[in-house]
Protein backbone atom coordinates (compact mmCIF):
# COMPACT_ATOMS: atom_id res chain seq x y z
CA UNK A 1 0.00 0.00 0.00
CA UNK A 2 1.30 3.40 -0.98
CA UNK A 3 1.23 5.86 1.80
CA UNK A 4 1.26 9.80 2.05
CA UNK A 5 2.85 11.55 5.28
CA UNK A 6 1.16 14.89 4.75
CA UNK A 7 2.81 17.17 6.84
CA UNK A 8 0.74 20.75 7.74
CA UNK A 9 -0.57 22.19 10.59
CA UNK A 10 -3.76 23.92 8.99
CA UNK A 11 -4.77 21.99 5.06
CA UNK A 12 -6.89 18.98 6.27
CA UNK A 13 -6.18 16.87 3.00
CA UNK A 14 -9.96 15.28 4.07
CA UNK A 15 -11.77 17.66 4.16
CA UNK A 16 -10.43 19.63 1.95
CA UNK A 17 -10.50 17.14 -1.10
CA UNK A 18 -8.71 20.35 -3.59
CA UNK A 19 -5.60 19.91 -1.66
CA UNK A 20 -4.94 16.22 -2.36
CA UNK A 21 -6.46 16.88 -6.43
CA UNK A 22 -3.81 19.43 -6.65
CA UNK A 23 -1.04 17.76 -4.90
CA UNK A 24 -1.31 14.15 -4.70
CA UNK A 25 -4.69 13.28 -7.16
CA UNK A 26 -3.53 9.53 -7.03
CA UNK A 27 -3.67 9.34 -3.21
CA UNK A 28 -7.67 10.96 -4.08
CA UNK A 29 -8.54 8.37 -6.78
CA UNK A 30 -7.18 5.93 -5.09
CA UNK A 31 -7.99 6.00 -1.78
CA UNK A 32 -11.62 4.35 -1.72
CA UNK A 33 -9.61 0.64 -3.45
CA UNK A 34 -7.22 0.73 -0.56
CA UNK A 35 -4.42 0.85 -2.38
CA UNK A 36 -3.36 4.28 -1.34
CA UNK A 37 -3.35 5.92 2.17
CA UNK A 38 -3.15 9.42 3.70
CA UNK A 39 -1.81 10.35 6.89
CA UNK A 40 -2.44 13.75 8.24
CA UNK A 41 0.18 14.91 10.81
CA UNK A 42 0.47 18.66 11.73
CA UNK A 43 3.49 18.98 13.48
CA UNK A 44 7.17 18.12 14.33
CA UNK A 45 6.90 15.76 16.81
CA UNK A 46 3.80 14.04 14.92
CA UNK A 47 6.60 13.96 11.80
CA UNK A 48 9.00 12.08 13.63
CA UNK A 49 6.80 9.59 15.67
CA UNK A 50 4.71 8.33 12.67
CA UNK A 51 7.96 7.66 10.96
CA UNK A 52 9.95 7.04 13.91
CA UNK A 53 6.48 3.96 14.77
CA UNK A 54 6.02 3.16 10.77
CA UNK A 55 8.97 3.58 8.88
CA UNK A 56 9.26 5.74 5.66
CA UNK A 57 5.97 6.71 3.27
CA UNK A 58 5.92 6.49 -0.10
CA UNK A 59 5.23 9.97 -0.05
CA UNK A 60 5.77 12.87 1.98
CA UNK A 61 3.94 16.22 1.36
CA UNK A 62 5.76 19.52 3.45
CA UNK A 63 4.14 22.70 4.26
CA UNK A 64 6.93 25.01 5.61
CA UNK A 65 4.81 27.15 8.13
CA UNK A 66 3.82 25.18 10.93
CA UNK A 67 2.25 27.32 13.90
CA UNK A 68 4.55 28.01 16.77
CA UNK A 69 6.23 25.01 16.96
CA UNK A 70 9.26 24.19 14.72
CA UNK A 71 8.98 24.37 11.00
CA UNK A 72 9.16 22.28 7.92
CA UNK A 73 12.22 22.48 7.34
CA UNK A 74 13.42 20.97 10.62
CA UNK A 75 10.71 17.97 9.41
CA UNK A 76 13.32 17.98 6.41
CA UNK A 77 16.74 18.45 7.96
CA UNK A 78 15.53 15.30 10.19
CA UNK A 79 14.67 13.00 7.48
CA UNK A 80 17.81 13.44 6.09
CA UNK A 81 19.42 12.72 9.13
CA UNK A 82 17.12 9.80 9.46
CA UNK A 83 17.71 8.41 5.94
CA UNK A 84 21.28 8.72 6.32
CA UNK A 85 21.37 6.89 10.06
CA UNK A 86 19.57 4.35 8.33
CA UNK A 87 20.99 4.07 5.08
CA UNK A 88 17.62 5.03 3.17
CA UNK A 89 16.47 7.08 -0.16
CA UNK A 90 14.82 9.99 0.57
CA UNK A 91 10.49 8.81 0.05
CA UNK A 92 9.07 11.18 -3.36
CA UNK A 93 7.97 14.24 -2.08
CA UNK A 94 6.49 17.94 -2.75
CA UNK A 95 5.94 20.76 -0.43
CA UNK A 96 2.60 22.35 -0.58
CA UNK A 97 3.36 25.38 1.42
CA UNK A 98 2.22 29.01 0.33
CA UNK A 99 5.68 30.10 1.65
CA UNK A 100 7.88 30.41 -1.66
CA UNK A 101 11.55 30.74 0.25
CA UNK A 102 10.39 28.00 2.44
CA UNK A 103 9.26 25.77 -0.16
CA UNK A 104 12.47 26.21 -2.19
CA UNK A 105 14.76 25.63 0.85
CA UNK A 106 12.83 22.23 1.98
CA UNK A 107 13.39 21.41 -1.91
CA UNK A 108 16.51 22.44 -2.38
CA UNK A 109 17.67 20.41 0.59
CA UNK A 110 16.08 16.68 -0.12
CA UNK A 111 17.02 17.43 -4.05
CA UNK A 112 20.30 17.70 -2.77
CA UNK A 113 20.31 15.06 -0.26
CA UNK A 114 18.70 12.59 -3.32
CA UNK A 115 21.67 13.34 -5.13
CA UNK A 116 24.01 12.68 -2.29
CA UNK A 117 22.78 10.10 -0.37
Amino acid sequence: MKKLLWLDDVRNPFVFADWLLQWAPEYYYEKDNGTHEVVWVKDYDGFLDWIQENGLPTEIGFDHDLGRTLSGMDCAKWLVDYCIHYNKEIPQFFVQSANPVGKKNITTLLNNAIKHI
